[in-house]
């Protein structure tokens, strides 16, 4: 064989796990991708380990820096950092053949260096002169890390999915240990979502720190938390993707070694999981906007007051007043994005408001997006399904005059497996300023070139329209284009 043939032929075997095998690549840059540190009582229940096997399902899309062992009310005295090493490993078998489908998943060794634990004490009993850990300590170690991205440092996320003293106990270290000025600085850095309250850390973190975003439905009663939508809903929002048969068809049988630790659900499925869901990039999550809303949820800045609790476990402490405005529960309508492009003589319905419907809105495109990513774990490429791709052909911010008919257009998508594409067009109402319903020249929304109407206003008013583009591939999957349309007088 001749050098040149042959300096050609292993340049093409070296590439060949992103091409032939990868597919087009659709994985973030580093620059891109959501820095995350997860606090996690794993083993309080079994959604903890639910939530980890589909965490890992998305290595390649969020910079995992931490899985971190913790205790909560419902698990006050141990910590369990074993159960997840096992799921690591299990990730480990299937990682090279997730590597077929986009590129940049981690090795299990990579991951299993960032698991750490706290202290096997429950909630401020864990806060205090010589209460650091592995786990608190390596918090700021992550916060102080300097971001080799080459473009401004990235914020870091603590997902929090138990109780939240491991990052009680990093933030007062800092506070005694840097200057007021470094310590700003890294509370500034944070990014905080925690599974309502599950130590009594967290509101201590909230009025001692009060620069440090923070995202909850406060307090200890679960039925008014936000994120209960990932396994509750009303009819017509399709339960089904949340039972014990979808679950496992989809992902528990037939998946390898992920999905056989993927255990039943004993009190709802992958509580969690909301936590990290607005981080993975698929076009509509916006995860420095949670007004904007996404696959998590949508939130909005405020202090909110206190709301009796039905569930409050009796070992739980008194609740007391929030102390300055915080990301928190917001409602969505319940009708669907069908009912946006109507005739302009048609009467609409009443739209209920629910908080969980901010995250059932998109359950069964959350879902279906999971559950391809567990057939990417034992299916060769041409096998399993890939995510479409968006592309518009204008601006994702747009500026339109009161009265005007403007054009919003998708014409040049595509999908990496060749599939048949549909497309909706569906205005975002709580996500904008403006909320009323707009008028479209162009009276349906399955097309790929919409033609709203700009509404008549007397001040500015911005309007979220969101582009869902889904393939007919096995399962269908989705994703997003945003544009946001400001409209002047």
């Amino acid at each position: 064989m001749k050098p040149a043939y042959l300096f050609v032929v292993l340049f093409l075997m070296a590439l060949l796990p992103t091409m032939g095998q990868s597919g087009p690549s659709v994985a973030q840059t580093p620059s891109q991708k959501p820095r995350l540190v997860v606090l996690t009582d794993i083993e309080n229940e079994p959604d903890d380990s639910q939530s980890l096997v589909r965490l890992l399902t998305y290595a390649n899309l969020i910079d995992i820096e931490g899985l971190v062992a913790t205790t909560s009310i419902h698990l006050q005295k141990r910590v369990a950092p074993e159960t997840i090493h096992r799921i690591v490993d299990a990730y480990g078998k299937v990682q090279p053949n997730l590597l077929k489908h986009e590129p940049g998943y981690p090795t299990a060794q990579v991951l299993k260096t960032v698991i750490k634990k706290g202290l096997p004490v429950y909630g401020m009993g864990g806060v205090g002169e010589g209460k650091d850990s592995e786990g608190s300590n390596w918090i700021i170690r992550q916060l102080e890390k300097p971001d080799r991205t080459g473009g401004p440092d990235r914020p870091l996320w603590v997902s929090v999915w138990g109780g939240v003293n491991t990052l009680a106990q990093a933030l007062r270290t800092i506070q005694k240990t840097r200057t007021p000025e470094q310590a700003e600085r890294l509370y500034r850095k944070l990014r905080v979502y925690t599974i309502s309250d599950q130590d009594d850390s967290g509101p201590w973190i909230r009025k001692t720190f009060p620069s440090v975003f923070y995202v909850v439905s406060p307090g200890y009663g679960y039925e008014h938390a936000t994120w209960r939508g990932i396994n509750t809903g009303e009819p017509g929002t399709h339960p089904e993707y949340a039972s014990d048969a979808w679950l496992v068809e989809h992902i528990q049988q037939g998946h390898g070694p992920l999905g056989a630790l993927y255990p039943d659900v004993a009190f709802g499925m992958e509580g969690d999981t909301p936590s990290f869901l607005g981080l993975i990039p698929n076009g509509l999550n916006a995860p420095e906007h949670p007004d904007w809303g996404g696959w998590g949820g949508r939130y909005v800045l405020q202090q909110p007051t206190l709301i009796a609790s039905r569930n409050k476990p009796a070992s739980a402490p008194a609740e007391e007043p929030e102390t300055r405005p915080i990301w928190t529960n917001s409602a969505d309508s319940v009708l669907t994005p069908r009912t946006f492009m109507p005739p302009p003589e048609t009467k609409q319905p009443t739209a209920k408001k629910s908080l969980q419907a901010t995250i059932w809105r998109w359950r069964t495109e959350f879902q279906n997006d999971f559950a391809a990513r567990m057939d990417w774990c034992t299916k060769p490429y041409k096998e399993a399904n890939h995510p479409p791709v968006p592309r518009l052909s204008h601006p994702e911010n747009l500026t339109v005059k009161s009265g005007e008919q403007f054009y919003l257009r998708a014409s040049e998508s595509t999908d990496p497996d060749g599939d048949s594409m549909s497309f909706r067009w569906m205005q975002y109402p709580e996500a904008g300023t403006y909320q009323g319903v707009v008028n479209y020249e162009n009276f349906v929304s399955n097309i790929y070139e919409a033609r709203p109407i700009a509404p008549t206003v007397t001040s500015p008013q911005t309007i979220h329209f969101i582009l869902k583009v889904t393939d007919k591939g096995t399962p269908a999957l989705t994703r997003y284009k945003r544009v946001i349309v400001t409209v002047v007088p």
